[in-house]
């Protein structure tokens, strides 16, 4: 039977819902000023790509599963300052791999009047760091029984490493050629994490300013490095756990930025009434439960850590 990340046993007794780890973020998140929200799962709109979407009839009109409450979190934001949800999110990508899933509970996180991105990371490593105390003083024997270490969390902060400068180590040391590419493979992050629990000690690793051309519409671009972004994803044990960054926050930015897509303003109008009213600088992050849980306890496949997983072979039980 798969291993669900709501049923971790804790000194010989079963969690309840919602487990260590959600418990953890909540109060984490509670303590930092965060209201939690709840939003739509059925959208106008896609947020990440339309290529990865669950279409539906609502009614005669189409509609979306959501792929994230990115939207309605950053609508949030603008009113409330700092607020977090957890949910299903759903993603149509034709994946058949041990990482993705179909529909999986995301941890998410939005807050507003940050300085950059670098403002998002400090909460989110707060947060991980929060939820790794908590699975360890009520969940620590339940991982030890599957011989599971707890991760490395090195001396300081987590390390952090611009993508380029990414590319260029994984380039000079394994002879590697990227050219241009604007995504980490899934082999380049299994190598920067075993660099990084090598040269740092942590089993966990910022990597930042992935390219524009990677990153959705609303992600603010590096103002110091053109083509890159604010825009970061956090590895944990060479495997991507969060994307986050700073996102755009005046209106005519927003509707350049859709422009240079070749997207119309249209289908965005009810999301971009918020930032023709002001809205300050903020950011946020989306993390995946099923994959830190997969990846705390060592599961060779995330649908170990999911009770009844939903992927492109499966729709029951």
């Amino acid at each position: 039977m798969p291993r669900s990340p709501f049923a971790i046993r804790s000194a010989g007794r079963r969690s309840r819902s919602p487990g260590p780890p959600l418990r953890a973020s909540a109060a984490t998140w509670t303590g930092e000023g965060f209201r939690e929200i709840a939003t739509p799962k059925i959208v106008a709109s896609a947020t990440e790509t339309g290529a990865t979407v669950f279409a539906l009839d609502y009614f005669g009109r189409p509609a979306y599963l959501a792929q994230s409450p990115q939207f309605y979190k950053q609508i949030m934001a603008g009113v409330l300052e700092r607020v977090y949800e957890t949910a299903p999110v759903f993603r149509a990508e034709p994946h058949d791999t041990a990482r993705h899933l179909s529909e999986y509970l995301s941890l998410d996180a939005e807050m507003a009047f940050v300085e950059d991105h670098t403002t998002v990371m400090t909460v989110l490593e707060g947060t991980v760091r929060a939820m790794l105390a908590t699975v360890r003083s009520r969940a620590g024997a339940a991982v030890g029984a599957l011989a599971a270490p707890m991760p490395a969390l090195g001396d300081g902060p987590f390390p952090r490493i611009h993508f380029a400068d990414a590319q260029g180590l994984i380039a000079r040391k394994t002879g590697r050629a990227f050219a241009g590419e604007p995504d980490l493979a899934p082999e380049d992050e299994r190598w920067l994490g075993e660099w990084a629990l090598r040269e740092h000690g942590c089993d966990f690793l910022f990597v930042v300013g992935y390219p524009m051309a990677k990153r959705p519409f609303y992600t603010h671009p590096d103002p110091d490095r053109p083509g890159f972004s604010n825009g970061f994803d956090l590895l944990f044990r060479g495997l991507e756990l969060v994307t986050g960054g700073q996102r755009l926050h005046r209106y005519g930015d927003y509707v350049a930025a859709l422009g240079a897509r070749g997207e119309p303003v249209e289908p965005y109008a009810g999301y971009l009434e918020c930032f023709a009213a002001g809205m300050a600088p903020h950011g946020g992050f989306a993390l995946g439960l099923e994959r830190f849980v997969a990846r705390l306890v060592g599961a060779e496949n995330v649908r170990e850590t999911t009770l009844f997983p939903r992927d492109v072979r499966r729709l029951t039980p």
